[in-house]
C-alpha cells in the first residue's frame, strides 16, 4: 500500500469513510528494538502472527486490541483481552485518540503502542504561506532590487504614510495591550493555583474525614462488643466524633460548591451518579473521567430487563426496604446497601446458591456457613445440602440482616478502609483475590478505594460486574422515573 495517499476504508457497518489519512504506529519488541508501521485502514494488535501488529509478549492475547478510523478520528476498542488495556493509567474498554493520550499499553506493565496522528497537509500549507510572502515582499519591501511597476510604487508610498501616522497610536496600543496581557496571564495562573489548591484541600477535608470515621467506628465496635471496660468517656469522644464528621462533611460541601462540581447546566443522571459516590464513600473529586459514563451503561442494561422492577416490589410486598434500612443506620452504614441483598437474591428468601468449596451461600444475603457462624447465625442440620432449611437462621430476613450489615461495618472499616465500593467488591468474592489485591494498596483511604483498585489492578469481571450493577441500581433507585422506571424510590418509605 501507499501510506502516504488517502484512502476509502470501508467500515464494520458496510459504510465507507474517505480521505482517512495513514497513521504511524511507533511500538517496541521484546528485544528492545522498536518498529514503526503506517495505516490507513483498521488493523489488529496482538500475540498472534496474523495480526496486523505482532506483539510477542505473555501479557498480551492472541487479538489483544483493534485500531480503526471512524468520520475523520482514530478510535481503539480491547478485544476482550485477558490482561486488560490501559491509557494513562486507567483500564479502557475503547476511546479515541488525541483527546488526552495517544499511547495504549497492553496489560499491566506489557508493551506500550504509541499512535502519532496525520499533521496538517503540507505542501497546501507550504503553498499558501508563499503565497502571502511574496506578496508581501512585492508592495511592502522598499528596497527590492527588482524593477517594480507604477501601481506596486503607488501602494508603497500610500503605506509608509499610514505606517508613520499610526506608528505612535500602536506603540501606545500594544503596549496597553501588553499591560493588560500580562494581568491576564497573572490572574490565570493565580486563579489556577488558588483552583489547585482547593482541590487538594477539598480532598483532604474528605480523607480525613473518612480517617476519623474509621476511628470512630472502632471506638463504637468495642463499646457494642465490650470488649473492655470503657470508661464514660469513651461514650462522649465517639459522640463527639460523630459532631466532627458532620462538621467536616459541611465544609466538604461548601469547598464543592467552591470549585463548581455541580454546576448549573449538568445533566440530572450525571449529579445522581456523583452523589451515589458520595453516599458510597468515595469522593467527587477524585473519580476516573469515564466513570459517570460506565455508570450509565450499567443503567441501560437494567433498562434492558425487568429484574430489577420485579426484585424491588417483591421487597417492597414484604416490607424489606424499611428494616435493611433501619438496621444500616444504626451500624452508621448507607441505607443504599439494600441493593447488594437485591443482587445477591432477587429478595427470594429460599435463595440457595451452588456448592462451592467454602460451603453453600444461603438465604437473601447468601452467607456461607463459615461467615454466618462468625457473625452469630445459626446453621440448620441441612448444612450441607443445596435445599431451604427453615432451621437455618441465615433465611431468617432480620437476623440475616443485622448479621449482613455487622459484617459489611468489619469489611468497612478494615480492608475497605471506608470505601462502600470497596465493599461490595469485597463482599462479593469473600476471603480471595480480590481482597488480596485490595490489601496490596497503602491502608489509608486516600490511597485505598476503589479508584485506586480499578486504575492499579484489572480485578475479575465477575467482581467488577456485580460492583457496577449494585451501584448503578442504587442510582436508579434514587429517582426511578428519571431512568423510565414504574416505581418509587424503595428506602424513601419510614
Amino acid at each position: 500500500m501507499n501510506d502516504n495517499d488517502d484512502k476509502t476504508v470501508l467500515m464494520p457497518s458496510g459504510k465507507a469513510l474517505t480521505s482517512v489519512r495513514s497513521i504511524k504506529l511507533s511500538y517496541s519488541l521484546s528485544d528492545g528494538a522498536s518498529r514503526t508501521q503506517h495505516f490507513s485502514r483498521a488493523f489488529v494488535v496482538g500475540r498472534s502472527d496474523t495480526c496486523d501488529v505482532s506483539l510477542h509478549d505473555d501479557t498480551v492475547s492472541r487479538e489483544h486490541v483493534r485500531i480503526f478510523p471512524v468520520k475523520g478520528q482514530w478510535q481503539f476498542e480491547d478485544l476482550k483481552s485477558t490482561n486488560g488495556t490501559y491509557r494513562a493509567n486507567q483500564l479502557v474498554s475503547s476511546g479515541v485518540f488525541g483527546s488526552y493520550s495517544n499511547v495504549l499499553q497492553l496489560g499491566v506493565g506489557g508493551p506500550r503502542i504509541q499512535l502519532e496522528l496525520p499533521e496538517t497537509d503540507e505542501p497546501t500549507k507550504r503553498l499558501r504561506t508563499e503565497s502571502l510572502e511574496g506578496i508581501a515582499r512585492r508592495y511592502f519591501e522598499s528596497d527590492a532590487t527588482q524593477d517594480v511597476g507604477e501601481h506596486t510604487m503607488l501602494v508603497r508610498r500610500a503605506f509608509k504614510q499610514i505606517k508613520r501616522k499610526y506608528t505612535q497610536r500602536y506603540i501606545a496600543v500594544i503596549s496597553l495591550a501588553l499591560v493588560v496581557l500580562i494581568s491576564t496571564v497573572s490572574v490565570v495562573l493565580y486563579q489556577r493555583n488558588q483552583l489547585s489548591g482547593l482541590l487538594e484541600l477539598t480532598a483532604s477535608v474528605f480523607y480525613n474525614m473518612k480517617e476519623l470515621e474509621l476511628q470512630v467506628t472502632d471506638i463504637e465496635i468495642k463499646i457494642e462488643k465490650n470488649i473492655e471496660s470503657l470508661p464514660e468517656k469513651s461514650y462522649q469522644e465517639s459522640r463527639q466524633m460523630r459532631v466532627q464528621i458532620a462538621e467536616m462533611e459541611a465544609r466538604y460541601d461548601t469547598f464543592l460548591e467552591q470549585l463548581g462540581v455541580y454546576e448549573a447546566g449538568m445533566d440530572a443522571d450525571e449529579r445522581l451518579i456523583l452523589k451515589m459516590a458520595r453516599v458510597f464513600g468515595e469522593s467527587e473529586v477524585d473519580m476516573p473521567a469515564d466513570f459517570v459514563a460506565e455508570v450509565r451503561r450499567y443503567i441501560g442494561m437494567w433498562k434492558s430487563t425487568g429484574r430489577l422492577k420485579k426484585s424491588v416490589s417483591r421487597a417492597l410486598d414484604k416490607g424489606y426496604p424499611v428494616i435493611i434500612k433501619n438496621i444500616m443506620l444504626e451500624y452508621h452504614l448507607p441505607p443504599q446497601f439494600f441493593y447488594l441483598a437485591l443482587q445477591e437474591s432477587n429478595f427470594k428468601i429460599k435463595t440457595v446458591g451452588p456448592p462451592t468449596r467454602f460451603g453453600i451461600a444461603k438465604g437473601i444475603w447468601q452467607f456461607i456457613p463459615a461467615t454466618a457462624r462468625r457473625y452469630g447465625l445459626r446453621t440448620g442440620p441441612l448444612l450441607e445440602l443445596p435445599r431451604y432449611d427453615p432451621r437455618d437462621e441465615r433465611f431468617d430476613f432480620e437476623s440475616a440482616t443485622r448479621a449482613a450489615a455487622r459484617y459489611l461495618r468489619d469489611i468497612y472499616t478494615t480492608e475497605a478502609q471506608a470505601s462502600g465500593l470497596l465493599v461490595i467488591a469485597s463482599y462479593n468474592l469473600g476471603e480471595n483475590r480480590v481482597k488480596k489485591l485490595i490489601r496490596q494498596l497503602p491502608e489509608n483511604p486516600r490511597e485505598r478505594n476503589f479508584w485506586a483498585l480499578l486504575q492499579q489492578y484489572k480485578i475479575p469481571k465477575q467482581t467488577y460486574d456485580y460492583v457496577f450493577y449494585i451501584f448503578s441500581a442504587a442510582v436508579i433507585g434514587e429517582n426511578p422515573s428519571l431512568f423510565g422506571f414504574e416505581f418509587d424510590n424503595p428506602l424513601s418509605f419510614s
